[in-house]
């Protein structure tokens, strides 16, 4: 099945970067010691074509130091990405052969609904890969009728919270802007060809947002108070990448350098009682004017 094949190859990508380097003697007694293996050894064939078939797919190069006969994953995303596309790409594919092979069960595992945007991820993908402007009909949350004729230069895609994004240039507005995938209709490449400015980078673009909000506000060093059990939470999924935290007796504090913007207040107000805000001061304000705001609702 493909879904097993799938995860066969994570299987291989996640013991390589475990190990880091690994012979091919012990990698096969790990392959037999798996639920794949069977007790058998991986026979030589099939490694092969697992590592070509794991380059196309994943874009990670298994390699083979001669000097040691050991094999290990070359410097992954020399690109200038984080991993953060690999990983997702290894997510999902684990994902997929796990839930392949549970069809029998089906009826009892759920998954939550969110919107699609399957349809229009090739054809920007196709935009970013040439550097062409698209041209879509947009129909946001917050409007009542759709605005057709946007044109955009893609610059990035972001996926936040099972949704996608595509930020760039509005060329009518001259400036820059996000756009959800699965609120835009009519998709169409220009074939207008346009260059990413020389100072714009991607990997800085939502360096210091919540989510997929970027505003001209200055970052500022926020700093959240948790009792030990919400600790335990943010540790495990952490609110933005910047993310420290000082351990105390009864509580944790947890440090950020991030904007304040509507999406990340509209998250602190949806953990509740089990953080505080120690600092800044403006959006301790913000939060206790949004709490009254919600609290006159009920009068």
């Amino acid at each position: 099945m493909v879904g097993n094949l799938l995860a066969r190859y994570t299987w291989v990508v996640d013991t390589l970067r475990h190990y880091g380097r690994i012979s091919r003697g012990e990698f096969n007694k790990r392959w037999a010691a798996s639920s794949y293996g069977n007790g058998e050894p991986m026979p030589r064939r099939t490694f092969y074509n697992y590592r070509q078939n794991i380059s196309e797919l994943f874009g990670i190069e298994i390699a083979f130091d001669r000097r040691t006969n050991e094999y290990f994953i070359e410097e992954m995303d020399a690109n200038g990405g984080d991993g953060s596309l690999t990983d997702w790409l290894l997510n999902s594919a684990a994902m997929s052969g796990v839930l392949s092979d549970a069809k029998a069960v089906s009826h009892r595992v759920f998954v939550e609904e969110v919107p699609s945007a399957r349809d229009n991820l090739a054809p920007i993908l196709d935009a970013l890969n040439q550097n062409l402007a698209i041209r879509f009909t947009y129909n946001p949350y917050t409007r009542s009728r759709p605005t057709p004729g946007v044109e955009l230069e893609p610059y990035l895609l972001k996926l936040f919270r099972q949704r996608w994004y595509v930020a760039g240039l509005n060329v009518s507005e001259n400036r820059l802007k996000t756009y959800a995938l699965d609120r835009m209709t009519g998709i169409e490449l220009t074939g207008r060809r346009f260059e990413m400015p020389a100072d714009f980078d991607p990997q800085e673009y939502f360096r210091h947002s919540f989510g997929i909000v970027v505003d001209a506000s200055e970052p500022r060093l926020v700093t959240l108070r948790t009792d030990p059990k919400q600790a335990k939470y943010l540790r495990a999924l952490p609110l933005h990448p910047s993310q420290s935290e000082m351990i105390h007796d009864r509580f944790s504090d947890f440090s950020y350098k991030i904007l304040l913007t509507e999406d990340f207040i509209t998250e602190l107000m949806a953990l509740g009682p089990a953080v505080k805000v120690i600092s800044p001061p403006e959006l301790r304000t913000l939060l206790t004017a949004r709490l009254r705001e919600t609290l006159a609702q009920y009068d």
